[in-house]
């Protein structure tokens, strides 16, 4: 009696937690891993080396969350857009959310060390970028830039992965991911222009205002379309499968504009995550698509 009375408490604290990560959000990141993977094995990966790839980028990506969470707790309590938040509104405790990083950092470790050495040399660079974005808005407006980035690793984590060194061929896909998440992420963020300012914490739009954000987000996704469509110079499995999946994301990145145009924070949630969840999974069935039916 005693473990059915506690079970359901314990896995409404888990659904609390992998609420607050947003856990369900890997999807920005994991398709483009995919794609990386297909596009560097000609569709035939290591069935072992693609789990612990999945493995490293699944246990990176949330446990940047959870430290974001954890990190910028007060100044979301102080923004009435955040403060229902799963910490600032009492609802987590600090330690749930510290042991859930360490258990998503395990994963990391755990996946690198299973891939290769360089993967594994590479972890403290790792470490650098997804502990350094929660503190990047309280000195630069380049932090949306810093996420684009640590978000982009698991793309070229994936690449070296499967071959343990780099290849000049990596960058240009890796940095279309990278832009792609910043030119989101600074969409986003004009939610907050005013509380920013307030609280002296930096982002491209509280620095240029609404219209300079708009046209810099707008920039970084035509760079991230560039760097999408850059696998055509760089594999020869690219066809019409994944031209199709390239129009339709250039589709969805100009609805993205248009919509969070109206302003209002369903339209830019919307724009913002909805949206870019439906991107990723776009690219990888345009990739797959050419590799395994040509």
């Amino acid at each position: 009696m005693a473990l059915s009375s506690t079970e359901p408490g314990i896995l409404k604290r888990i659904g609390m937690i992998g609420d607050s990560v947003m856990i369900t959000h890997t999807l920005f990141s994991l398709p483009f891993v995919v794609a990386a993977i297909l596009l560097e094995t000609e569709g035939r990966p290591p069935a072992a080396k693609l789990l612990w790839i999945i493995v490293a980028a699944f246990g990176a990506r949330n446990a940047a969350n959870a430290l974001n969470r954890i990190i910028d707790r007060d100044i979301d309590a102080k923004n009435p857009r955040t403060a229902g938040r799963h910490l600032p509104s009492g609802k987590l405790a600090p330690r749930e959310l510290w042991l859930f990083t360490f258990a998503m950092l395990a994963l990391l470790v755990l996946g690198a060390a299973m891939l290769n050495p360089l993967c594994l040399a590479l972890l403290p660079v790792a470490g650098l970028l997804l502990l350094g974005y929660s503190y990047t808005k309280r000195f630069t407006w380049l932090s949306h830039y810093w996420l684009g980035i640590a978000c982009s690793a698991a793309t070229m984590g994936a690449f070296l992965g499967i071959s343990g060194t780099f290849h000049l061929r990596y960058f240009p896909l890796t940095a279309g991911v990278a832009l792609w998440v910043a030119g989101f992420d600074i969409i986003y963020a004009l939610q907050d222009i005013e509380f920013d300012r307030k609280e002296h914490l930096y982002s491209i739009p509280a620095r240029f205002g609404e219209t300079g954000a708009r046209i810099i987000a707008a920039a970084s996704h035509l760079g991230a379309f560039a760097g999408f469509v850059s696998i055509y110079l760089f594999w020869d499995s690219p066809g019409l499968f994944a031209a199709i999946g390239l129009a339709l994301c250039f589709v969805l990145l100009v609805a993205e504009h248009l919509i969070a145009a109206q302003k209002t924070q369903n339209r830019i949630k919307l724009a913002a995550y909805t949206l870019n969840q439906i991107i990723p999974i776009i690219y990888l069935c345009g990739v797959a698509l050419d590799i395994y039916l040509r």
